[in-house]
Parts: C-alpha cells; structure tokens; sequence
C-alpha cells in the first residue's frame, strides 16, 4: 500500500525497485499524492478516492503480507475489504500526532509488524536486507486507456482528450474531481500527481491550484486541474490572485450542473429510509438557469474557453486553451459532462450503512 511519501526521485525509483524484488503488486489512492507509476505492471487496479478498486480490493485479500507505506486509514481499507489472514506491517509516524481528546485518527489500524519511521527511510534499508536478485517483473508500460465509445460527453472523454492534447508535455494534475477515473492519466513521475484536500474539502480545487502552480512556476511542468462545477464555484476567486501575480494555470471544469456527490448521498439515505431515490436531485442540481462558469473565469481575469458541449469540440478548445497558458495565462475549460460517477466510486458512495 503506496501511501503517504515524499516526491523524491531517488524514493520513487527505491519503491519501484522494492516491488520488483519482491515481485510485490502494488495499491494506491487518490488521496495522496503519486507514490508508484500506475502504469508499471505490478500496480494493481486504478488510483481510487474512497475505497479500492474490485481489483485492488481481491489483490488485498489474497495477499499474505500487507506493507503499508504510510497508507492513509489502513483499518477503513481492511475494513471494505473484509476478513484477511494476512500479516500487516505498517510504516509510519502517524500514531506520533494521535490523540485521545479529538480522535481523529479514527480506526487503529491492526499491526503486526512496526516501523516507526518515514517510509523514504524504510524502503532502502528493506531492499539492503533482502537478497539481491533481479527485478521479477518487466517494467514495460500498460497501455493508456483509449478513447471511449459513446456521443454522450463523460468524463472519460474530456481525461482521454485532454491527456492527448497534453502530449508529451510535463505537467501536474493538481487536483481531480469525486468523477475522475484515475484508469484515463497514467503517474509516472512523483509530480505528475499532487494530491487533494484533505478531509473532502470541496471548494479547495481552484485554490490548492493557484498554490500548487505558483510552486511549479518556472519548473517547466504546466499546473493542470480537472474541477468539478461545484468545486470550481465555491473557489473561483482563486484564479484573481493567479491572474494578479501571473502564475499560468490549466483549470478544466467537469461541469454536471449538479452538486453530485449530495446526489448520491441523497440516494443512500433515502434507501435506507424507504424513501424515493428519484427525488434525490432536489436542492443539488445547478441548473434553471445554468451557471456561465467561463464568465465567471474571465470575471477574475483569466482566459475562458465554453462551455464545451460536443466529444469532437474537446481536442480544438484544449489545444486553444494549453496555448494561453504556455503564453502566460490563466487558462480555464468548462466542459459540461454528464452526471455520474465511476461504478467503483458510485457503489461504495450509495451503500447502506452495516
């Protein structure tokens, strides 16, 4: 479990190293920022915000061991996935900052084995102590996720788009939205993913951008975010200090005029409460009228392209947009998407309560 490291080089190419040698699959969330390439053969299942994958998830069940690298909520993580035998050796200094009074550490995560220290340390004293041998796995790169079938634009379409329109560019995904589906953007460095809030802070996407690019600036690597409408609206006066200090960014919105995740919230308890789960879209749908998102952009100063309606709009307007901001600008998309989610994300999101 790849969790909470450093964006050293030298630390990524020890974790991979570390995998290799133990021939050892590999997990990893959204959560957190890039801790392993997830296009390396033994990365197991697709980066996920709440709870693993179905792949990730048997891969955890089967496992006889469970390293955790600073895995963010080990006990959560055990917890989706059901009974293990298997034995957990945990690498971390959270329990240091743990206390009583707030308990906000939630679940203890159970331990067999521990090691007190950051896992930039560990990982390199692990390989010194195993057997030397080669690498058990090609480090070949799994294809990246074409483009998919459908006229109806998803947000796999604007991910598959904009990755392309990206091309070889170096570039950070600062932030992701709830419908992001990490199998569309393939991590291969330890900046190509930064992370997101903590705590589901909705509205922190514009801002964590402005401060993620101002660190980024003059690094090479273009600052891109992919926001959801109701991220994007609770932070967009962000983008003013950007434009103000002239920190180029890239903001794409994934507009379903809804402020989805309570849609889907609204669904679980209304099941729970036999209640109709139709009538969940009451008081989270932003629409009647529709939010000029673009105006909003260019109210703070920056450069705004749609809304983008059509699959075929999405390449022309992301290369118009890339433009700006390699030119200097706060550049933001607002691509209007259809409502929904990932089927891993919508399950685990509309389950009943045990």
């Amino acid at each position: 479990l790849a969790g909470r490291v450093s964006r050293s080089e030298a630390a990524w190419a020890a974790r991979i190293a570390l995998a290799e040698r133990l021939n050892a699959r590999v997990v990893t969330d959204l959560k957190v920022a890039a801790a392993f390439p997830t296009d390396h053969p033994l990365h197991t299942g697709s980066p996920s915000m709440i709870a693993p994958v179905p792949d990730a998830a048997a891969a955890l069940k089967e496992a006889d061991v469970i390293l955790s690298l600073d895995w963010v909520d080990v006990a959560g993580t055990l917890k989706h996935i059901g009974p293990t035998s298997a034995r957990i050796i945990q690498v971390s200094v959270d329990h240091l900052i743990h206390r009583g009074w707030s308990m906000d550490y939630q679940g203890l995560p159970p331990v067999d084995v521990m090691l007190a220290c950051e896992p930039d340390m560990a990982v390199p004293a692990l390989l010194a102590a195993l057997p030397a041998g080669k690498a058990a796995t090609p480090s070949a790169r799994k294809p990246n996720m074409p483009m998919p079938a459908g006229d109806k634009l998803m947000v796999d379409h604007l991910a598959v788009a904009l990755r392309d329109a990206l091309g070889s560019r170096p570039n950070a995904l600062t932030h992701c939205s709830l419908s992001w589906n990490a199998e569309t953007w393939s991590v291969r460095h330890p900046l190509d993913y930064l992370g997101t809030e903590g705590g589901g802070g909705i509205g922190a996407g514009p801002g964590v951008t402005v401060g993620a690019a101002l660190a980024l600036k003059g690094s090479g690597r273009m600052p891109v975010a992919v926001c959801g409408d109701g991220d994007f609206l609770m932070g967009v006066t962000a983008l003013w200090t950007a434009v103000h200090y002239r920190i180029p960014l890239l903001i794409v919105v994934a507009n379903n005029r809804s402020f989805f995740n309570d849609e889907l919230h609204q669904e679980r308890v209304a099941r729970m409460r036999n209640r109709p789960a139709e009538n969940r879209w009451v008081g989270q749908r932003i629409s009647e009228p529709d939010i000029d998102l673009a105006a909003m952009a260019r109210a703070q100063g920056a450069q705004a392209f749609g809304p983008v309606k059509a699959i075929g709009d999405l390449a022309a307007t992301f290369a118009k947009a890339i433009a700006a901001v390699e030119a200097g600008h706060v550049a933001v998309v607002d691509v209007w998407v259809e409502p929904g989610y990932s089927a891993a994300t919508t399950a685990v999101m509309t389950r009943k309560s045990e």
